[in-house]
């Protein structure tokens, strides 16, 4: 956690001067994902390998911007799955991105599995919102803690999260832009319940799902199906299962709440096959996501 939080404060610094340095720009790369990097990717990229690596607690991690598995102690005893720069596309407009990561144990006994963990595994997942100092932590069977950066840089006055159960507070979150390309069940739900809630939407998913866990409701990236071009479909959905979506679900039951992908399947049931496999994503408040797994069994009916 020293490792982790020593990083976040110095990716952090880096973006509060980014534009100073001419580091809010595109590197010019495309990562394994076929996107755009950052400069500030990258950066966050380096910076978080060096905190791992001299940890000396770290056997391997797996990263958004890395296509392989990255090496780091022999003798490590945690896999870390993280996402160095969540986000990155708001950085030029000087806006909120996260950092996102989820640790499990290695195997000390028999053979290693691939170090593909599924996210009811994990003993930690947490994300820091960059840079507005705060840090969501959750630990397994322990409870979901939001934490804030004081003038002295420590992360203190640990308040622990528990989604709201008045629903007058709750919130929708998702890409409003692609509503027409989900399955026809979501459509129809989100006309029927879009009304009744409040709608909110920044972008990068360590933020969206910061307002979720305090406000309530539920932030969701379905699968986009009915693209006019077919070629942009993505029926698997579009965010990465390991460092992304196990990570606020890992928060999110924690918290009280749950998550389940585009078949209903809880996120955190779900065993990677691929250490960057994409998914679908319902997560907040318990009734909203129910609801929603309800109009996904419709639709596959």
């Amino acid at each position: 956690m020293d490792a982790l939080i020593g990083a976040a404060k110095h990716i952090e610094e880096y973006y509060l001067t980014g534009a100073l340095k001419g580091n809010t720009g595109l590197a010019g790369a495309i990562n394994v994902q076929g996107e755009d990097v950052f400069r500030m990717d990258q950066i966050a990229q380096e910076i978080t390998v060096h905190y791992l690596k001299t940890s000396g607690r770290v056997i391997h991690a797996i990263s958004e911007e890395s296509e392989e598995i990255v090496p780091m102690n022999a003798e490590g005893r945690y896999f870390v799955y993280f996402d160095p720069l969540d986000g990155s596309s708001n950085v030029p407009h000087g806006l909120p991105v996260g950092f996102m990561f989820g640790v499990a144990r290695r195997n000390l006994e028999g053979a290693e599995d691939n170090h593909l963990r599924a996210g009811r595994d994990y003993l930690a997942a947490g994300m820091f919102v960059i840079p507005t100092g705060t840090f969501t932590l959750a630990l397994k069977d322990a409870g979901t803690w939001r934490f804030h950066i004081d003038d002295t840089d420590e992360f203190v006055k640990p308040r622990r999260m528990i989604l709201p159960e008045d629903p007058k507070g709750w919130e929708l979150s998702f890409n409003s832009a692609n509503r027409h390309t989900y399955a026809k069940g979501i459509q129809s739900w989100i006309e029927q319940n879009e009304r009744k809630y409040s709608f909110r939407y920044i972008g990068a998913l360590a933020a969206d799902f910061h307002r979720t866990l305090a406000n309530g409701g539920m932030f969701m990236y379905p699968a986009i199906v009915n693209h006019p071009d077919p070629k942009k479909n993505r029926p698997q959905g579009k965010l990465r299962l390991m460092y992304e979506a196990s990570v606020v679900s890992f928060i999110c039951q924690e918290a009280g709440g749950t998550a389940v992908d585009e078949s209903g399947t809880p996120i955190l049931d779900i065993q990677p096959k691929h250490h960057h496999q994409r998914t679908a994503l319902y997560v907040g408040s318990k009734p909203l996501v129910e609801s929603t797994t309800k109009a996904l069994a419709v639709a596959l009916a």
